[in-house]
């Protein structure tokens, strides 16, 4: 079940990737789903590679299985274009490739990026102060009892 989340989020959004580029030609787009079948399909295609892979990423929120789910996404869905009649001119093939990648890999970055922040507020002082470990070989201890070099200058 936790695959769900994500799939949903990346069905939902090759479905917008489908809309702005029929809205982008002046076509209907209400019919963007004519636009969107093939790639949702190899969406669908992506998800069930990236959880079968022997070395596979763990977590559908992953930029591992992203760009693996990106990938199959981008090919399998040009693929079942090109063979169900409809065309794959070079400018839709890297429209599609580079929107599908921000697509599905930005939304995925954005959450490692605030996973990783969260983590390191949890890990900070509530006081705000920052604490600095030794660097091997210190000890802090002996460094605050022993008088410093300005206690030296300060004597004479």
């Amino acid at each position: 079940m936790r695959y769900v989340p994500a799939l949903i989020l990346d069905a939902v959004l090759v479905l917008v990737f489908a809309v702005i580029g029929r809205a982008s030609h002046q076509e209907d787009p209400g019919g963007f789903l004519l636009t969107a079948w093939p790639f949702l399909v190899a969406l669908l295609l992506g998800h069930l590679v990236a959880a079968l892979l022997p070395a596979r990423p763990r977590r559908p929120w992953s930029l591992a299985w992203g760009a693996v789910a990106w990938a199959v996404t981008v090919v399998g869905g040009l693929l079942l274009r090109v063979v169900s009649g409809d065309t794959a001119q070079i400018a839709f093939i890297i429209v599609a490739t580079l929107v599908l990648a921000v697509f599905l890999l930005g939304w995925r970055a954005l959450a490692a990026f605030l996973r990783r922040r969260a983590g390191r507020e949890e890990v900070a002082p509530a006081d705000g102060s920052v604490h600095v470990d030794p660097a091997p070989g210190e000890d802090p201890v002996a460094d605050a009892a022993a008088p410093s070099d300005l206690d030296d200058d300060r004597a004479r």
